[in-house]
């Protein structure tokens, strides 16, 4: 028996953000299929976990037209161009969406969003202590509601189900595993 290969690609719709392709896949019994591929052009972008200084996250509401609801979600952001570094993104994005910023941005996550048919990844930054410097900058797309939950019930949020954005549930958990290991550095002086 073979290995599965890809064969070849082709281009078959040109979108804003995205692409679609088609590639040529060989299976490992030899027989030949056709897979879809959604190519993001700037490949991804960035996702913030941001940490006011009473320990609360900050989140958003806001409505997604392509499942038809209003989401809890980080603020989040695509990349403004392929060679845009994440955590620029993360600053900008957090800034817009929400008004505050933070001094350190710390990456906790890199998540691939659908890694069975796209290429969109998204990094996960931690910002604490934020501190509120503007009002937001939103696009004029954009319907952004701001509130704060505690890390316990942002997690109960997601294990309700009441959270079902994958970047936040990610990200959510990715916050507390980090939490979870600085306090056992802090309790031991080191990981075990």
């Amino acid at each position: 028996m073979g290995h599965l290969e890809k064969l070849g690609r082709r281009l078959v719709f040109k979108g804003e953000i995205v692409d679609l392709y088609k590639d040529l896949v060989e299976l490992p019994d030899g027989a030949r299929q056709e897979w879809d591929f959604v190519c993001h052009k700037n490949g991804g972008g960035a996702a913030i976990v941001p940490v006011l200084p009473d320990g609360r996250i900050l989140l958003i509401r806001q409505y997604r037209p392509a499942v038809d609801k209003t989401l809890i979600e980080l603020p989040a952001g695509g990349r403004d161009g392929k060679s845009e570094d994440t955590a620029v993104t993360a600053r900008r994005e957090l800034l817009e969406e929400t008004g505050y910023t933070a001094s350190q941005f710390i990456r906790i996550a890199h998540l691939l969003t659908a890694p069975a048919y796209c290429n969109e990844f998204t990094d996960v930054y931690l910002a604490e202590n934020i501190e509120k410097v503007q009002g937001q900058h939103l696009d004029e797309a954009e319907e952004i509601r701001l509130f704060a939950l505690t890390p316990e019930e942002a997690a109960g949020k997601v294990f309700s189900g009441e959270i079902t954005d994958a970047k936040t549930a990610a990200g959510i958990t990715a916050y507390l595993a980090w939490k979870a290991q600085r306090r056992e550095i802090g309790q031991q002086g080191r990981i075990q």
